[in-house]
C-alpha cells in the first residue's frame, strides 16, 4: 500500500496520480492547524480553502479512488504534519510514501526532512501545474520578467504570428493599459458563488481558529470546485476580459473587482491550469476581435505567464533568505488601521475595508495604495508579508513573498522591480476617484491636512538617497527634488516628520 499526500493547494484533477484507480493507493487530504495557525488568515480564506479541499475529495472518491480525508475535528490532537503522517503510515501499513512538491518552502523543507529519516520507500513527484521547473530562476532570463516573459511566449507559442514574432509587433501593452475608469463606465456585476460552508465556520469557531476578516457562512462567494473555477473563467472572458487591460490599474469606490477575473484561488489551488486559461484567453479573444483588442488580453496573459511564472522561479531560487531581506531596513510596525480600516486616508481606508470584506483586493490596490503607503512609511517588511498573506484569499507565500517583500517594499534591493513603486498623493489622484472626497488634501505637498503621500514620498526619497541616488529610473524625481527651494524641502521634510511620529492616528 502506498500513501500519497495530497496538500491544501493541490487540487490538480489533472495530475497523472488520478488517471486510473489503484487499489493500492490511498490518498490523504487533512485539515491541520498547523495550516491554519502558521499566520492569521482571512476567515474567507479558511473556509475557501477547506471547502475547496473537501469538494474535491469528494469528486476523487466518486471517480473510484481510494481517499482518507480528515477534518479538523479528526487531526485535533496531531501538533504537526508528520506526526499525522506517522500515524496514518502505520494505520493502514503502507510500505511507500509519496508526496507532489509543495510549492511554499516551510513546508517543502518539513517534508523532505521528515521524509528522509523514514525507513520505507519515498519519492516526490511534481505538481504538473506550473509552465517553468523550480529552477526556472537559472533556465531563463531573470534579469527582468519581461525577458522572462517573452522566453514563454516563444516556448509556448503565446500570441505570436506565424513567423514567432509579437502579434501587434510589440510584446507588451502595458502603457495602453493604464486608463482611469470614467464615471459613466457600466461595471459587469461579479460573479459570485453562493457555497454554504455552515459545518466549516461552525468547526472553526469550535476549535477556536483565530481569523480576520468577514465571512458569510451561508453564501461563501469563491469558487471551490473546478466546475465554478471554469465558470468563473468563462464568465471572465465574456463579461470582463473587453476592458480588462484598459482598466486594470483603475482604482474605484464603485465595484470591488471592476473588471479583474478574480481567477487567482482558483489558480493557486491548481483548480485551473495556468496554460488552459491562457489558451481559454486567446482563442476568446481570437474569437471576438470586434469586441475585445490584443492590449487587453495581452495584459491579462501577461498577470500569468508573465509574473505568475516569474515570482515563482524568483522564490524558489532565493529562499530562504529571501524573506528575510531588508534593503531598506524599514522597522516601524504596521499602523493598526491595517486590521480595521479606520484612517482617515480614503484610498487607505478603501482599500483595507475592502480586503478586510471580501478578502481580495485587485493589484494595484495592493501595489500603490497599501504597499505603496507601507513602502513610505518605512513599515518592517515581515509584518507587511504577514497582513497580505493572511488578508487575501489567493495568497500562498510563493506568490505572495516576491510580490509584497520584493516588488512592493523593495526590500530584495531590485529583483523583482528595477525601481521601487513609490509614488506621492498625484498618481492615486490620476488612477481614482478617492481624493475628491478624502479628508486630506491631494494638491498640497506640506502643512496640516496635506495628502501624507505627497510629503512621504519625498522623505522617502530623501532618506534613501544613499541607496537610491544611483538608479536611473528615479533621476527625474531627484532632480525634481533638487530644483526645489531649500524653504520647501524643509516644510516637507518637516511635515513627513509629523506624520510619521503620528503614523497610527492618520
Amino acid at each position: 500500500m502506498e500513501l500519497r499526500l495530497i496538500l491544501g493547494d493541490q487540487l490538480n484533477a489533472s495530475h497523472s496520480w488520478f488517471r486510473t484507480p489503484d487499489p493500492t493507493v490511498y490518498y490523504l487530504i487533512a485539515e491541520l492547524r498547523q495550516e491554519t495557525d502558521y499566520c492569521r488568515h482571512h476567515r474567507q480564506k479558511v473556509l475557501a480553502f477547506f471547502a475547496a479541499m473537501r469538494a474535491f475529495a469528494a469528486a476523487l472518491t466518486q471517480a473510484g479512488h481510494q481517499v482518507c480525508y480528515l477534518t479538523l475535528d479528526d487531526t485535533a490532537h496531531w501538533p504537526d504534519l508528520p506526526s499525522l503522517l506517522e500515524s496514518q503510515l502505520q494505520q493502514h501499513q503502507a510500505s511507500s510514501f509519496a508526496w507532489q512538491s509543495p510549492d511554499e518552502w516551510r513546508l517543502a523543507n518539513q517534508l523532505t526532512q521528515w521524509a528522509a529519516a523514514l525507513p520505507l520507500a519515498t519519492r516526490e513527484v511534481d505538481s504538473e501545474h506550473f509552465l517553468t521547473p523550480r529552477d526556472g530562476w537559472q533556465r531563463y532570463p531573470h534579469s527582468r520578467m519581461e525577458f522572462f516573459y517573452r522566453t514563454l511566449r516563444k516556448q509556448y507559442q503565446v500570441l505570436l504570428d506565424a513567423a514567432g514574432h509579437p502579434l501587434g509587433g510589440r510584446w507588451n501593452f502595458d502603457g495602453d493599459n493604464r486608463a482611469k475608469l470614467p464615471r459613466d463606465c457600466p461595471i459587469p456585476a461579479p460573479l459570485l458563488f453562493a457555497n454554504k460552508v455552515h459545518d466549516i465556520d461552525a468547526m472553526l469557531t469550535r476549535h477556536g481558529v483565530q481569523t480576520i476578516g468577514q465571512a458569510d457562512a451561508n453564501a461563501l462567494p469563491w469558487p471551490v470546485t473546478r466546475r465554478q473555477s471554469r465558470q468563473l473563467l468563462d464568465h471572465f472572458l465574456s463579461h470582463l476580459l473587453p476592458s480588462f487591460g484598459r482598466y486594470q490599474d483603475a482604482l474605484s469606490e464603485r465595484g470591488w473587482s471592476l473588471f479583474h477575473s478574480r481567477l487567482s484561488f482558483s489558480l493557486n489551488s491548481k483548480m485551473l491550469h495556468p496554460l488552459e486559461v491562457i489558451r481559454a484567453a486567446e482563442a476568446h479573444w481570437q474569437a471576438n476581435q470586434q469586441l475585445i483588442t490584443l492590449p487587453q488580453v495581452e495584459g491579462f496573459i501577461r498577470q500569468i505567464l508573465g509574473w505568475r511564472e516569474f515570482v515563482r522561479a524568483l522564490y524558489w531560487e532565493k529562499m530562504p533568505a529571501y524573506r528575510d531581506s531588508n534593503f531598506l531596513h524599514a522597522q516601524r510596525p504596521l499602523p493598526p488601521y491595517f486590521w480595521h480600516g479606520q484612517t482617515k486616508m480614503a484610498c487607505v481606508r478603501h482599500a483595507i475595508t475592502q480586503s478586510l470584506e471580501h478578502g481580495y483586493a485587485h493589484h494595484i490596490q495592493r501595489l500603490m495604495v497599501t504597499g505603496n503607503f507601507a513602502l513610505l512609511a518605512g513599515i518592517n517588511p515581515t509584518e507587511v508579508d504577514e497582513w497580505y498573506l493572511g488578508i487575501y484569499v489567493d495568497a500562498i507565500e510563493w506568490v505572495e513573498l516576491p510580490n509584497t517583500r520584493g516588488m512592493s517594499q523593495f526590500a530584495d534591493g531590485g529583483l523583482m522591480g528595477s525601481k521601487p513603486y513609490a509614488s506621492s498623493g498625484a498618481y492615486l489622484d490620476r488612477m481614482g476617484h478617492y481624493c475628491k472626497g478624502c479628508h486630506y488634501q491631494v494638491k498640497a505637498r506640506s502643512g496640516e491636512g496635506c495628502c501624507p503621500f505627497n510629503p512621504l514620498y519625498w522623505h522617502f526619497l530623501w532618506r534613501h538617497r544613499d541607496r537610491l541616488g544611483s538608479n536611473a529610473r528615479l533621476a527625474l524625481p531627484y532632480a525634481n527634488w533638487d530644483a526645489q527651494p531649500q524653504a520647501q524641502q524643509q516644510a516637507v521634510l518637516a511635515t513627513a516628520e509629523h506624520y510619521l511620529s503620528q503614523l497610527a492616528s492618520l
